[in-house]
């Protein structure tokens, strides 16, 4: 598997992200320059094939990336999960001209891409019922429902991936809507704990058309779970960079009177490596479309390890980490932590989603 580094330093990014962490978690003020920002840096461009205007490589360099970005703001990690994660669907999606279409100004940063598959994950895990649903109209389809969560809708203009019910009995389909469509509205931000720069909003969807070539793929069921790997793995990599980062402050400070964390600190470190290496080579083959649980729970572990790690760091930090400006970067970790539990999938959603998973073969070595 060839892969193609990303180097955040190679240009003011590095500079950019840590000046703008604070700003990204507790303001709007820069949300619109991360999309510019990461896209020029080449970030976009990594895991996509050259033909079609990236820079060759796996989607596990997109995943080094946003793990690396992450380990200087969350925010700026979080956008570029969902914004890549769209570009992964368009990659996977049989609908060349669609691709086509729409690759070249997400590759640049010029419009938003949105991951509204969240709602569509939980579907194919059996959690909850698909929210949007469509009825014919004619040659088009009619499509209603909303999304009361979306990341990385900017005002400039997005695109948004969606789970749709088929009209008619027909099979559960993956569209692509516009934020210049007809009948999509977008919420004002969502007022969120942190994160604020993320263009986080809810999407109404009400009575937007659309034809076949908004269409990423017509069967969910079919395509879902070879997306699923992909979209889990990338998300995983906020975790990972949210843990990176604070076991490096956690080590940092660690001194003569706190020097019992030295072991703990250095065995969650180690496992975190361990973890990741997981992630990364289940990602280079198709372990993870087979078997998605041994996905589930190293996604389940890497978020308890980023939730984990934090609590280190104040424990080395002491009582510096309460005070306002010194304790600044770690309370903005706290308030990113505090978020990884809850990023949609949830971990109570992939544990029940395990649970309904290993359900069936309980019952066969019971029966």
């Amino acid at each position: 598997m060839t892969h193609v580094t990303s180097d955040l330093a190679a240009s003011d990014l590095e500079a950019w992200l840590d000046a703008s962490a604070s700003h990204l978690d507790t303001t709007t003020d820069t949300a619109a320059s991360v999309l510019p920002k990461l896209a020029d840096g080449g970030l976009f461009r990594l895991g996509v094939p050259v033909q079609w205007g990236g820079n060759g490589g796996h989607v596990a360099d997109a995943v080094n990336a946003i793990t690396e970005t992450s380990t200087r703001s969350l925010t700026a990690g979080f956008v570029f999960w969902g914004h890549r994660t769209f570009i992964e669907y368009l990659l996977q999606s049989p609908n060349a001209a669609l691709r086509e279409r729409l690759l070249p100004d997400l590759l640049a940063g010029r419009r938003g891409g949105a991951t509204g598959l969240s709602n569509a994950m939980k579907f194919l895990s059996g959690i909850e019922e698909l929210s949007v649903q469509s009825r014919r109209s004619g040659t088009a389809l009619q499509l209603d429902g909303y999304l009361p969560w979306v990341t990385n809708l900017p005002a400039t203009g997005f695109d948004v991936a969606m789970a749709v019910k088929g009209a008619d009995g027909a099979p559960a389909f993956i569209a692509a809507l516009a934020s210049d469509d007809s009948g999509l509205e977008r919420s004002p931000d969502l007022d969120l704990m942190a994160m604020r720069g993320s263009n986080t909003a809810a999407l109404k969807i009400e009575s937007v058309q659309i034809g076949e070539d908004r269409i990423i793929h017509h069967h969910a069921a079919e395509w879902l779970p070879k997306v699923r790997p992909a979209f889990l793995a990338m998300q995983s990599a906020l975790s990972i960079g949210l843990a990176r980062r604070a076991l490096a402050e956690a080590t940092a400070r660690l001194r003569n009177d706190r020097d019992i964390l030295s072991e703990p600190v250095a065995a969650l470190t180690a496992e975190l490596s361990t973890a990741e290496t997981a992630l990364l080579e289940g990602l280079g083959g198709g372990r993870f479309i087979e078997h998605p649980a041994s996905l589930f729970r190293l996604r389940i572990r890497l978020a308890e390890i980023a939730v984990q790690a934090v609590q280190f760091e104040l424990s080395a930090s002491g009582g510096r980490a309460y005070l306002s400006q010194p304790g600044a970067g770690f309370q903005r970790r706290l308030r990113e932590a505090a978020f990884i539990p809850v990023l949609t999938p949830s971990l109570i959603q992939l544990k029940l989603a395990l649970r309904v998973q290993e359900l069936p073969a309980a019952v066969g070595a019971t029966a």
